[in-house]
């Protein structure tokens, strides 16, 4: 074993996990609390072959990744709050042309420019909703770095997959705090390569005619094959077009290759749920909380479980309807107003049993905040 052990921050961890997963080009632009993942990728991606490029903002970030892709490349640029906000119509470019990226937010207070330097977890929501029109999107977290290193891998496989942008929702906390990763050796995690087509110079390539599996073999731009790239609903040669029969399967297939995959993309921790009255639905630095405040409660008799997302979108709604349908109250435990709860509501049995613990004032939920609510609801008799 040459496992390398290494003491970092969540943003470190992130960039490790990037590098393992084989990232070879970074755009991006400064921005607290993210700022430290393009810094230590300006070193690390020379050093490997790769390219760093330094955009004038957080449109042309998202654009240059969006051509790296498409020539052939694994790309990733990280950002926060109001660059978050400047990415989303090029995203929405990325769902619709299909192209792999990885786009990491380390969340800060908002809206606007909100509370730069302090934790929120206020943009789930706008995780799926941010750009305009129906589409699907993987959106993952973690709530320590060890998980952070490996959440990254995942985006990069999963963006590779589906051929979609993957987001990476990190905190402030997660990204500013340090603890110990290990990172194993290349090859002990999968590490998903592009799939590129077998279609020769000089033959009919599709770009956008999915295999028998649903992936889209693709052919790297400039190089063997020429095919027309669009934002635009379009055909199976790329090429634009509004038959209601063209558009209608197109966007099924933009949501279905995600939506009918959630079991396949569902990451997740769990903690005590085998006999939990109480069960505490948490994600990122929320959980270490929720789990805190579990593992000691428990030692005092209470029955309390945490189920812990690591991936929020697509909503594991069958996840969490399973692991809480025997619970006497969910709690979940978010720092926003309240933007997993209404889907937690959506997935269980009987929402009038979930409750919301929550800070939204720039300050990492404790466990004295959980326990606080969980007293209340245990006195109603909940």
């Amino acid at each position: 074993m040459n496992n390398k052990i290494k003491f970092v921050q969540g943003n470190e961890a992130c960039v490790e996990g990037a590098l393992y997963a084989g990232i070879d080009f970074f755009a991006g632009y400064p921005i607290t609390p993210s700022t430290e993942i393009a810094e230590l990728l300006s070193m690390e991606l020379p050093k490997r072959a790769g390219k760093f490029i330094q955009m004038e903002d957080e449109i042309a970030s998202m654009a240059a990744i969006i051509g790296a892709s498409l020539t052939g490349h694994k790309v990733m640029t990280a950002t926060s709050g109001p660059g978050f906000s400047l990415k989303q119509e090029a995203l929405g470019y990325a769902c619709m042309a299909e192209i792999p990226c990885v786009i990491v937010n380390v969340q800060r207070g908002g809206p606007s420019t909100g509370n730069p330097t302090h934790v929120s977890q206020g943009d789930i929501n706008q995780a799926k909703w941010g750009t305009h029109g129906d589409h699907s999107i993987i959106a993952l977290t973690a709530s320590n770095h060890q998980d952070v290193f490996e959440m990254t891998v995942e985006a990069f496989n999963f963006a590779e997959t589906y051929r979609t942008p993957v987001i990476l929702l990190f905190d402030e906390v997660i990204g500013h705090m340090r603890e110990k990763i290990t990172i194993p050796e290349q090859g002990d995690l999968a590490v998903v390569q592009r799939l590129r087509t077998s279609v020769k110079k000089g033959v009919d390539y599709h770009p956008y005619l999915p295999r028998e599996d649903g992936r889209l073999p693709m052919s790297d731009f400039g190089s063997e094959h020429r095919y027309n790239v669009t934002g635009l609903f379009h055909d199976m040669w790329g090429f634009p077009s509004n038959n209601p029969k063209v558009v209608r399967e197109l966007l099924h297939h933009l949501v279905d290759k995600i939506d009918n995959n959630v079991d396949q993309i569902t990451r997740h921790r769990e903690y005590w749920l085998d006999d939990a009255e109480y069960v505490l639905v948490s994600y990122g630095s929320s959980a270490r909380s929720a789990i805190h405040l579990a593992k000691n409660r428990r030692k005092r008799g209470n029955k309390i479980g945490v189920l812990e997302l690591q991936t929020i979108w697509p909503f594991p709604k069958e996840l969490v309807r399973r692991k809480c349908a025997g619970a006497r109250a969910v709690i979940v435990v978010e720092m926003n107003m309240g933007q997993v709860l209404h889907q937690v509501k959506s997935a269980v049995d009987n929402p009038a049993s979930v409750f919301l613990a929550n800070r939204i004032d720039g300050k990492l939920i404790s466990p004295t905040d959980i326990k606080t609510l969980l007293r209340v609801i245990q006195g109603k008799g909940v």
